[in-house]
């Protein structure tokens, strides 16, 4: 199976079910990372808010589909996935590389005419328009592996584990090229409101670089920046989850 004939229960993961839950939460993983990243959110949400993660190919359960290694393709179909959820508010949550492809999955529910988004949620990500000349995705196995190491993500044990690495990697990899290659369209802007959350010591994002998320959308944006480095979202998942719920309004 392609990643193109991939149904939506592939793409989409929905851990604890909330059918009258008024608005939906989507989060999209960051590179190399998988939907059961936010399990623990999806728990502590519980009936009220419905949080869906978005299953990324070449992982986990579609560990056998080749991976997606640019932005527009990997915005597409995940937009395909999710543009049958109209019925209720939608909240779109991205951590890193998740950010750019909440941002650009947004973009394509309002070119569509859908409505936008409740809220979007960066998380760990400079803005669309904030570029860095990173090549981690040409590198060997062995400097992509630093790199995760020195990100501090979360299953760090799989990193040391060779038959898990060999697994791992070619996904990582793709995802790594997809967003170093990254390039958006500067006539483009959200109508939405933009939460932007940053750790305070994330090596990949500064607070200049946060900050300039207001200018891709014409509705208000506000920066939140919590202890940590670039996964401070772990450390802090209480306060992440608080902040989530109160503009979430529940």
């Amino acid at each position: 199976m392609t990643s193109s004939s991939a149904t939506f229960e592939e793409w989409v993961k929905v851990f604890h079910p909330a059918p009258v839950a008024a608005v939906r939460l989507v989060c999209l993983p960051h590179a190399g990372g998988s939907a059961s990243f936010f399990f623990p959110m999806a728990k502590a949400f519980g009936p009220a808010v419905e949080v869906m993660a978005v299953q990324y190919p070449g992982r986990q359960a579609r560990r056998h589909e080749p991976g997606i290694d640019n932005v527009p393709e990997y915005a597409d179909q995940i937009f395909a996935a999710l543009r049958r959820l109209d019925d209720r508010p939608l909240a779109l949550f991205g951590h890193s590389m998740g950010a750019i492809l909440a941002y650009e999955v947004a973009i394509r529910m309002r070119q569509a005419g859908l409505r936008a988004p409740a809220r979007l949620f960066a998380s760990g990500r400079r803005a669309p328009s904030r570029y860095r000349d990173e090549q981690v995705h040409k590198g060997s196995d062995e400097e992509m592996v630093a790199e995760l190491q020195g990100l501090g993500g979360p299953n760090q044990v799989m990193l040391t584990d060779p038959e898990l690495l060999a697994m791992i990697l070619p996904a990582v990899r793709s995802d790594y090229r997809a967003i170093e290659r990254y390039e958006h369209d500067p006539h483009v802007r959200l109508d939405c409101p933009v939460t932007v959350l940053v750790g305070d010591s994330d090596p990949l994002v500064t607070l200049d670089e946060a900050r300039a998320w207001a200018e891709h959308t014409t509705a208000p944006t506000e920066l939140e920046v919590f202890r940590g480095g670039h996964f401070f979202l772990v450390e802090q998942s209480t306060k992440v989850i608080e902040l989530l719920a109160r503009r979430l309004s529940v």
